[in-house]
């Protein structure tokens, strides 16, 4: 294997913890071998060109049809599936409209904003809630300040930071409820370079079966504050399909994601 395998900048607390995934999945099978990213971060729309053209060699995203298409998975769940975990941003007076909520149907009457862009909107539409969509992920923050939307859904590591670096906006998070959706975010690697894909999904198998995997995820510490903040335990879990999984998901492997009934 190469010395160096180049990946993109990385940027942010969930960006550094598949970075370092990458660096366990590696050691794991040649300690030579290390990660190398670029000076400068790339959009996620040009990195799969990139990966196509060489400049980069390994990416992570969330599935999709466009990237599964392109380009070669290795399809173990980076993050355990935590990105389908949501929970709700609202405006705090609006809590009593969620407070008798306990279905998907209950769900349904209220209206979700996202962005149009994102996978986790179709599997709600799909789902049967009323999505109102928007382009920027800016603009929903203060579509639901002015009242277009009751509840903008973000992944369980998200909305306490995005709240206080909005400290102008009279928005709270939601207590009660957890919606949950099968949802993995993926190594990718070019189309014909089976040796690379082998190569990492071998050492995040090791990593899983020794433990090492784990260790490292529930260790990190926006790992650990997504799970103290949240409150598994205390809030209605309501589950929702996700039709546009890859056939090849293994949601049979229990042990690849997250179960809340043990947190």
């Amino acid at each position: 294997m190469a010395a160096e395998l180049k990946v993109n900048k990385v940027n942010g607390a969930k960006e550094e913890l598949i970075y370092s995934i990458l660096e366990l999945a590696i050691s794991k099978v040649d300690r030579e071998t290390k990660p190398k990213q670029l000076k400068d971060e790339l959009p996620l729309g040009r990195l799969a060109k990139a990966v196509e053209n060489n400049t980069v060699d390994i990416m992570w995203a969330g599935s999709s049809a466009d990237y599964d298409n392109r380009l070669l998975a290795i399809r173990i769940p980076l993050l355990k599936g935590l990105l389908g975990h949501r929970v709700f941003i609202i405006k705090p007076e609006n809590q009593p409209k969620f407070d008798s909520v306990k279905t998907l149907e209950d769900l349904a009457k209220l209206k979700a904003g996202l962005n149009s862009r994102w996978g986790s909107t179709r599997v709600l539409k799909n789902a049967g809630l009323d999505v109102v969509e928007s382009t920027s992920y800016e603009n929903l923050f203060h579509m639901l300040d002015s009242g277009r939307f009751d509840f903008y859904p973000r992944a369980v590591h998200e909305p306490w930071a995005e709240l206080q670096d909005r400290p102008e906006l009279n928005l709270a998070i939601e207590k009660n409820i957890l919606i949950i959706y099968p949802y993995a975010m993926h190594f990718y690697v070019k189309k014909n370079n089976k040796p690379l894909k082998d190569f990492i999904e071998k050492g995040l198998e090791i990593a899983i079966a020794d433990g090492s995997f784990d260790e490292l995820f529930f260790n990190n510490p926006m790992i650990k504050k997504a799970i103290e903040d949240t409150g598994f335990q205390r809030r209605t879990i309501i589950r929702i399909p996700n039709p546009f999984l890859h056939p090849d998901t293994p949601l049979q492997r229990k042990e690849l994601w997250l179960d809340v009934e043990k947190l």
